[in-house]
């Protein structure tokens, strides 16, 4: 079966849900091609010659994107089977699979993706069994220079993303991973992820980014890793993800990040309110979030936080918390100004819904946004998201801490509060200079961009 892969978004990378999708099909005998709108619009002629398509879904831009492009897809070509694979095909209602040939398939979907490529069943929507799945297979895409570049010490490094396992042993109420793996973590052979560092360094990657939603949620397994990449790449750097708890429970583990030079963690800080961070079980503190700036730095590790600013339980006073956090950690240069607008998102199956604190905030489920609508009790919140969000897209290029002293103004001027900024640094000072980060500044849980929405408009829409 000839099938046509297609990415949408993964964070700026070149997109390793396709190549994994990509070797199962190829060692099962299909043909396959690979596209990848965030780089090109897709080639008319591939759409012509697929007999099938399938789209990666990994996380909330690229589902929003993805069903745009499956629309563009079938406005070409209105007979062929579309499959949607990755952890946002567990969203049901809002992918159009109404068609016995149609599938959704989120978790571990190589199996089920090559089996419906076959003409087969797709198998259960979420699939779970523990399998081994072959080396990515990068053929096909556009090379690392068309992706993300890690800017660090004065230099661009091309950029490879890997993961070492799937899933999450941690069931965040807001996250879209427990939704699918309940708890469970799936871990890639050592040897695997290894072999697919190889391939990526020797096609340019002088910097690694690990896609696990937690790098230390399977800490042996992380350590086989992480020694064996940092003595055979002694001039490659490393960013990963961890969880606050888990950056303060393996203490040990950080000199080992430090030996595989790990550029930067990202970490879910979400909010300095300990109260929304209990509603969402995010398993962590204010002051901890604050005790694990402190503990990577003692190793030399800028952390790079995402947030979630606006809630529904979030006030005006919360938002000038997390400001301040942020200037008193000395982060104004490690936040993607992006983070100071993101909303939260309550997809279907969320365990958030089952929580008694969001059940008088949200209404009817929207196919649109692929999730529960709900609005703030204080319109002046959401009217504030909307500013933000704005000063956001308009600033994109600028210096993120040009951005955050326009979005500083606009939270202050909204609370009344322009007195409480403390001094920059006062609780932990970074380090002196550029911080390493990557050029792309967007989030898995951020709304596409106009310009994103465009590029898929510009594809081809009305041929027979």
């Amino acid at each position: 079966m000839r099938v046509l892969l297609v990415s949408t978004y993964e964070l700026g990378h070149q997109p390793l849900s396709v190549a994994g999708a990509a070797a199962a099909l190829r060692g099962a005998g299909h043909e396959v091609r690979c596209a990848d709108v965030a780089v090109k619009p897709i080639d008319p002629a591939d759409i012509d010659w697929a007999q099938r398509a399938a789209l990666s879904v990994p996380m909330y831009t690229a589902m929003r994107l993805a069903l745009e492009a499956g629309q563009v897809i079938r406005r070409y070509k209105p007979a062929i089977p579309l499959c949607y694979f990755g952890l946002y095909a567990a969203t049901a209602e809002s992918l159009p699979v109404g068609s016995p040939s149609d599938a959704a398939i989120a978790g571990e979907y190589e199996a089920g993706l090559t089996s419906w490529a076959g003409g087969g069943p797709a198998g259960p929507r979420v699939a779970l069994a523990r399998r081994s799945n072959p080396t990515p297979d990068r053929t096909g895409l556009a090379p690392l220079d068309a992706y993300t570049r890690l800017s660090a010490g004065g230099e661009e490094r091309l950029v490879g993303s890997v993961a070492a396992s799937r899933g999450c042993s941690h069931r965040c109420r807001h996250c879209p991973v427990p939704v699918v793996y309940n708890g469970r973590v799936r871990p890639v052979e050592a040897e695997k992820v290894l072999a697919d560092i190889e391939a990526l360094v020797a096609n340019g990657a002088r910097h690694i980014n690990f896609a696990d939603p937690d790098f230390f949620n399977s800490p042996r397994h992380s350590t086989r890793v992480l020694t064996a990449f940092a003595g055979r790449h002694p001039d490659v750097s490393v960013d990963v993800t961890i969880k606050v708890e888990h950056i303060l429970r393996h203490r040990g583990m950080l000199g080992l990040l430090a030996d595989a030079r790990c550029a930067f963690v990202v970490s879910a800080f979400e909010s300095t309110n300990d109260r929304i961070l209990r509603i969402l079980d995010k398993g962590h503190t204010s002051s901890e979030a604050s005790s694990a700036v402190k503990a990577l730095r003692e190793y030399g590790i800028e952390i790079r936080p995402s947030w979630l600013p606006f809630t529904p339980w979030t006030t005006l006073q919360d938002l000038v918390d997390l400001l301040n956090f942020v200037l008193a950690h000395d982060l104004v240069d490690n936040v993607d100004p992006v983070q100071y607008s993101i909303r939260l998102l309550v997809p279907e199956g969320s365990l958030l819904l089952a929580h008694e604190a969001i059940q008088p905030h949200v209404s009817g489920y929207d196919p649109a946004v692929i999730g529960w609508s709900w609005a703030h009790p204080d319109p002046t919140i959401d009217e504030l998201q909307t500013t933000v969000a704005g000063i956001v897209e308009s600033g994109l290029g600028d210096l993120p801490r040009e951005t955050f002293e326009r979005i500083d103004g606009a939270i202050r001027a909204a609370a009344g509060d322009i007195s409480s900024r403390p001094v920059v640094g006062s609780l932990s000072k970074g380090a002196v200079g550029d911080r390493p980060r990557l050029s792309e500044p967007w989030f898995c849980c951020s709304e596409p961009t106009r310009s994103q929405l465009v590029a898929l408009g510009g594809q081809p829409s009305n041929a027979g």
